[in-house]
């Protein structure tokens, strides 16, 4: 469960950073670039591939 939970957070996360990054202001164009949740969907992977013992 802790893979597919990852993996929406990491989902959910890029749409945001993705959002932000249309902003005028370049400190939130900024925090979007740094949220994408790309680390949380490889997350997600590697605890499919390894099972939700880790």
């Amino acid at each position: 469960m802790g893979e597919l939970v990852d993996k929406i957070k990491g989902n959910v996360n890029e749409a945001v950073g993705k959002a932000k990054q249309q902003s005028n202001d370049p400190e939130t164009r900024a925090d979007g670039a740094a949220q994408e949740g790309k680390a949380q969907q490889l997350g997600g992977k590697i605890k499919g591939a390894l099972g939700d013992d880790i």
